[in-house]
C-alpha cells in the first residue's frame, strides 16, 4: 500500500481465533444465566471492563464472579469459562507476519487481560514451538499493561507516540467496527477485517 510503512495488528479474530459464545455458554453452565447481557465484544461490565485496563488483577476478578454467583463456584471454574473462548492461532497469518516483516514495521495492539494474556502464550508456546507471540512485533501493546483500551482514542494515540509513528503512514487492522471506528479520527488508516477473510489475503 502506497506511503504505509506500519502496521497495527488487532489480536483476536485478526491472528487468533475467538469465539465468545464458548464463553458465554461455559458460564451458562456454571448457573450464570444471564452472562451474555454482561459481557460480549460489543458491550461490557465495568468488572470486564477493569481486568481488562488492569484495575483489578485476577484473582480480583475471580471473587467479583463469585460474589454474584448463585451457586459455589471455584476460581479454576471460573478461569476455564472465561478461557473457553480462547482457540487457536491461525498459523497462515503468522507466517504472513514474518513475509511482510522486512517492508513493514508492525506492531500489536490487543485489548486483553492477564488470564488471557497467560493462556494465549501457552497457546503460542504449543502451537508453534516459539517463545513467545512478541517476537513477530516491534512492540505489542496490551490494554491490561498499559491501562487503556480501544476505542478510546487516547490508546492510539499512546501507540503512534510511544512508537514514534506518523498516522498517515499507518494502517491498522481490526476485526471489530468500533475500534476502527476509533482510529480513523486521529488520522490512521483503517481495515475492518470481515469474518472469514484473512490477513494474508489482503493486498498490503
Amino acid at each position: 500500500m502506497a506511503n504505509i510503512k506500519n502496521i497495527i495488528f488487532d489480536l483476536g479474530n485478526v491472528l487468533f481465533d475467538i469465539d465468545y459464545d464458548k464463553t458465554i455458554k461455559a458460564f451458562e453452565q456454571l448457573g450464570f444465566r444471564d452472562f451474555k447481557s454482561h459481557f460480549s465484544p460489543y458491550k461490557m461490565d465495568n468488572l470486564f471492563e477493569n481486568i481488562e485496563t488492569g484495575k483489578i488483577t485476577a484473582a480480583e476478578f475471580y471473587e467479583s464472579i463469585k460474589a454474584v454467583s448463585s451457586e459455589p463456584v471455584s476460581s479454576e471454574q471460573i478461569k476455564q469459562a472465561w478461557n473457553a473462548m480462547l482457540l487457536q492461532f491461525r498459523m497462515d497469518s503468522l507466517a504472513f507476519l514474518k513475509q511482510i516483516s522486512s517492508k513493514y514495521n508492525l506492531y500489536l495492539l490487543s485489548n486483553t487481560n492477564s488470564i488471557h494474556l497467560e493462556a494465549v502464550e501457552e497457546i503460542f508456546l504449543r502451537e508453534t514451538g516459539e517463545k513467545s507471540l512478541n517476537d513477530y512485533f516491534i512492540k505489542a501493546y496490551y490494554s491490561n499493561l498499559k491501562g487503556l483500551r480501544k476505542p478510546d482514542a487516547a490508546v492510539y494515540s499512546f501507540v503512534l507516540e510511544d512508537a514514534g509513528l506518523m498516522a498517515s503512514e499507518t494502517l491498522f487492522i481490526d476485526d471489530l467496527f468500533t475500534n476502527i471506528d476509533g482510529a480513523i479520527p486521529l488520522g490512521i488508516h483503517t481495515h475492518l477485517l470481515l469474518p472469514g477473510e484473512r490477513i494474508e489475503r489482503l493486498t498490503l
